[in-house]
C-alpha cells in the first residue's frame, strides 16, 4: 500500500509516498517535479526502514538506576509520574521559571513547537527554547525587520540564482533539483561559499569569500548596485523607507575598499552586483553558512535588501513572501504570570519578533545553569536534540548538563547527552505520527505528515507525551484532545480545514491561490507597512537602523586574536546527506565505517607540515582539541581547513564543538561564532 505523507528525517519535510505492507514500513520515495530516473536520492530516505526498525532505537522508557550504573526499563506510568513530580517539586521549591523546554530540530517546529510552549506556559514557565539562534530562525528575525516575513526562492523559475552559504544538494533535495533545472534551463548560477561544494563547481561564477565576512559583500553589492542606478526606481520610491540611509551607509563600502578582507577582487564583487540586479527574474538561496557567526542579523539583512532594491521580492522567479495559513495560536503566553521573564530576557526583540517563535537563544540554558543567571535553572527536558554534540563549547556544555538538579530526555535513540538523563522517554519516528508541520502552517500548499505505521515497540509520538504530561500536571482542560487529529483540527479551525480534508488531498491542499505582487494591495508586516532599509525599531533599541552602520567590528572569526598561536582558520564541514545533525550516525547502511568523519588539509600545506592523506591530525583550539583522520582535498584555499561535523556522537575524540566558543554573542540574535574559527594542527 502506497501512503502519501510528509518524511521528517531532517528539517526540509520532503513529501514523500511510504509503502507499507502488513502494517510494516517497507521503503519510501520522495515526490518531485522530475521523473523518477533523474530525482536526487536521499541517503536517509532509502535507508528508512533501518532507521524506524533499528536494534538502536529506544522503545521503552529508562531510568537512571539509584546507584547511578546505568538505566532500567519502566512503564510510561512510573516515567511520567517521576518527571512531574519533578517539576512539582522544583516549581514548590524555586519556582517554575526553574525548569526549561530546549528543542532540537528534530522534532518540527509547527504544532510539535506550538504543543510545549503550551505545556510551560500553562505550568507557569516562560523557558521554552529552540536553537534558532544558530540555525533559520535568526535569518527570519532579519528577513522580517526588513519586509515582514521570510522570504522563499523560486529557483526554478530564475534566470539568475545566487546560492548564498547554502548547499542543498546535501540538506534539501527538493530545492536542488529546483536549482539544477534551472540552470539546465539558462540560468546563470553564482556560489557564494568559502568551500567548493558540489554546486559550486556546478556554478557560473564562485565566490571564495572568506568565512563571516558576507555581510560586507552585501553592503559591497549593495553599494554597487545604487551608484550604477541599477537598483529598481519605482519599486523603491513607492514600497520603501530609509533608502538615503542605506545609501549613505553602503557608501562606506566601496568594492575596492572591502575586497582584499573578503579574498575577493573588486572586479569580481562588482560583476554579480550587476549580473544580479540586471538579470530578471532573480533570487537568492540563502543558508545555514550564514548562521553560526555573529553577525548573521545584519548580514541577512542587508541580503534581503538586495532582494528588495532590485525589485526581485514577491515576483515570479524571484523570493516570494508567505501565505500563511490561518491558524490558532495555541502557546498560551497569556497565560504568563505577569513580569515573568524567560532567560534568554536580554534579546527581546529576537523573543518579540514572531507570535509563535518564542524563545531561541539556546546558549542562555548553560548560563542560566552555570552562571546562574538571570536566574537558576534547575530542571531541563531536551526533546529531540542532542545539546553535549551539537551546542558551542561542549565541555561547557556538558558541565552545565552535569550539574542539573533533573534532566529529562524525549528521543528516539541513547544520545551523549540521553546517558546523563533522570529519565529517558521514546519518542516515535515521523512515520509513526501524524502531526501539521511548520512547512505547512507558513504557506501554501499544506502537506499532512501522515502515520503509516503504528509505533515501534512502546515508543510513544511527542505530542501524546506532552499531552499526557499536561493532564498529569493537573492541566487536563488545556489539553483535552485524545489523538493528533483533534489537536490540529482544533488549529486549523479559522482555516476551515481538517486533518480529514488533508488526507483526501495528499498531494498538497491549496487553500488560496498563489499570488505575486502581494504588496500591491497589502502593506508589508512592518511597523511603516513598508520595506525597512531603515529600521526605526531597531534604532531606538540601541542597534543599528542600517546593517553594518558603525562597521564590522570585532573580527568575526573565533580566536583571531590569538592567530599567532592558532594560525590556521578552521570551518564546520558540511552537512552530509546522509545524517541531520548529530543523528542516524547509529544506522550501518549510512555509516560506511565513518566516512566523512575527516580533515579537509589543502595538499599545499600538508605537504609543508608533512601530513600525507590518512594521518591522525590533533586540532587545537583556546578552547581544547579534537582528533581526525587526514583528507587531502582542494575544497578549501591554503591555510584553511574543513572539519567534519556532528560526529562527536559516533566518536568523542571527533566532536568538532569541543573547539567553539559561546561566550560572544550578536547582540539582537544572540548567535556566537561557532562555525569559523582559529585552530591549529599537528600530527598525532
Amino acid at each position: 500500500m502506497i501512503i502519501d505523507t510528509v518524511c521528517r528525517f531532517c528539517s526540509s519535510c520532503c513529501p514523500i509516498e511510504a509503502e507499507v505492507e502488513e502494517g510494516r514500513l517497507i521503503g519510501a520515495r520522495r515526490k518531485s517535479f522530475l521523473e523518477p530516473d533523474k530525482r536526487l536520492t536521499c541517503a536517509k530516505l532509502a535507508a528508512a526502514a533501518e532507521i524506524v526498525y533499528s536494534p538502536k532505537r529506544l522503545t521503552t522508557p529508562l531510568i537512571k538506576k539509584a546507584d547511578g550504573t546505568g538505566f532500567r526499563e519502566a512503564g510510561w506510568d512510573e516515567a511520567l509520574d517521576l518527571v512531574v513530580a519533578a517539576m512539582q517539586r522544583h516549581r514548590r521549591e524555586s519556582g517554575s521559571q526553574s525548569i526549561a523546554w530546549l528543542r532540537g530540530m528534530a522534532a518540527d517546529w509547527g504544532a510539535p513547537w506550538d504543543y510545549p510552549n503550551r505545556l510551560m506556559h500553562a505550568f507557569g514557565s516562560p523557558n521554552t527554547i529552540g536553537n534558532g539562534s544558530i540555525c533559520f530562525v535568526a535569518r527570519d528575525f532579519a528577513h522580517s525587520y526588513v519586509y515582514g516575513s521570510m522570504a522563499f526562492p523560486e529557483a526554478k523559475a530564475a534566470k539568475c540564482i545566487i546560492v548564498w552559504g547554502k548547499n542543498d544538494g546535501n540538506t534539501a533535495l527538493g530545492a536542488a533539483e529546483g536549482i539544477h533545472w534551472a540552470k539546465e534551463h539558462g540560468a546563470t548560477l553564482i556560489v557564494i561559499d568559502p568551500v567548493r561544494t558540489a554546486l559550486a563547481r556546478k556554478a557560473d561564477i564562485w565566490l571564495q569569500i572568506k568565512p563571516g565576512h558576507d555581510g560586507l559583500l552585501a553592503m559591497a553589492m549593495i553599494n554597487e548596485i545604487i551608484g550604477n542606478n541599477l537598483y529598481d526606481a519605482d519599486f523603491v520610491r513607492q514600497y520603501t523607507v530609509g533608502f538615503e540611509k542605506l545609501k549613505q551607509v553602503a557608501a562606506q563600502y566601496p568594492a575596492e575598499q572591502v575586497a582584499d578582507s573578503l579574498w575577493l577582487s573588486a572586479a569580481r564583487i562588482k560583476e554579480i552586483a550587476r549580473l544580479y540586479a540586471t538579470t530578471k527574474p532573480a533570487a537568492i538561496i540563502d543558508g545555514n553558512g550564514l548562521d553560526m557567526h555573529r553577525e548573521v542579523f545584519d548580514t541577512t539583512r542587508a541580503i534581503a535588501m538586495l532582494r528588495a532594491l532590485t525589485g526581485n521580492l514577491d515576483q515570479p522567479g524571484g523570493d516570494v513572501l508567505p501565505q500563511p495559513i490561518p491558524a490558532r495560536n495555541i502557546q498560551l503566553k497569556e497565560r504568563l504570570p505577569e513580569g515573568t521573564v524567560p532567560i534568554t530576557r536580554d534579546y527581546s526583540l529576537f523573543n518579540t519578533f514572531s507570535e509563535t517563535w518564542g524563545n531561541q537563544v539556546q546558549g542562555c540554558v548553560v548560563d542560566a545553569i552555570l552562571d546562574e543567571q538571570p536566574y537558576p535553572l534547575k530542571m531541563v527536558v531536551v526533546q529531540s536534540g542532542n545539546p553535549l554534540v551539537t551546542m558551542a563549547d561542549s565541555t561547557r556544555t556538558r558541565a552545565a548538563f552535569t550539574k542539573l538538579d533533573t534532566l529529562v530526555v524525549i528521543d528516539m535513540f541513547l544520545t551523549e547527552t540521553a546517558r546523563l538523563a533522570d529519565v529517558i522517554l521514546p519518542a516515535s519516528s515521523c512515520f509513526e505520527k501524524t502531526q501539521l508541520n511548520r512547512a505547512s502552517i507558513r504557506n501554501n500548499p499544506m502537506f499532512l505528515q501522515d502515520a503509516v505505521i503504528e509505533p515501534v515497540g512502546d515508543s510513544w509520538p511527542d505530542w501524546k507525551i506532552v499531552f499526557e504530561l499536561g493532564r498529569r500536571l493537573g492541566l487536563s482542560e488545556d489539553f483535552p484532545w485524545q489523538t493528533a487529529e483533534e489537536a490540529i483540527d482544533y488549529q486549523l479551525e479559522p482555516a476551515g480545514v481538517t486533518v480529514a480534508d488533508l488526507r483526501v488531498h495528499g498531494k498538497g491542499l491549496r487553500i488560496e491561490e498563489l499570488r505575486y505582487h502581494k504588496y500591491r494591495d497589502q502593506p508589508f508586516k512592518t511597523p511603516s507597512g513598508k520595506v525597512e532599509f531603515f529600521s526605526k525599531r531597531l534604532a531606538e533599541a540601541g542597534f543599528c537602523g542600517v546593517p553594518f552602520a558603525r562597521g564590522l567590528g570585532a573580527d568575526p572569526i573565533s580566536f583571531a586574536d590569538q592567530s599567532d598561536a592558532y594560525p590556521v582558520l578552521g570551518v564546520s564541514g558540511s552537512r552530509d546527506i546522509r545524517f541531520t545533525n548529530s543523528q542516524y550516525r547509529t544506522i550501518p547502511a549510512l555509516l560506511r565505517n565513518g566516512e566523512g568523519c575527516v580533515v579537509d588539509i589543502h595538499p599545499e600545506d600538508a605537504a609543508r607540515q608533512g601530513f600525507v592523506d590518512g594521518d591522525r591530525i590533533r586540532i587545537e583550539t583556546p578552547k581544547g582539541e579534537i582528533e581526525m583522520p587526514a583528507r587531502l582535498s582542494s575544497t578549501t584555499r591554503p591555510g584553511m581547513v574543513r572539519i567534519a561535523w556532528g560526529w562527536g556522537e559516533h566518536d568523542p575524540r571527533a566532536n568538532l564543538n569541543t573547539l567553539t566558543e559561546d561566550e560572544v554573542r550578536g547582540p539582537v540574535s544572540g548567535t556566537s561564532t561557532s562555525r569559523s574559527f582559529m585552530c591549529r594542527l599537528r600530527k598525532v
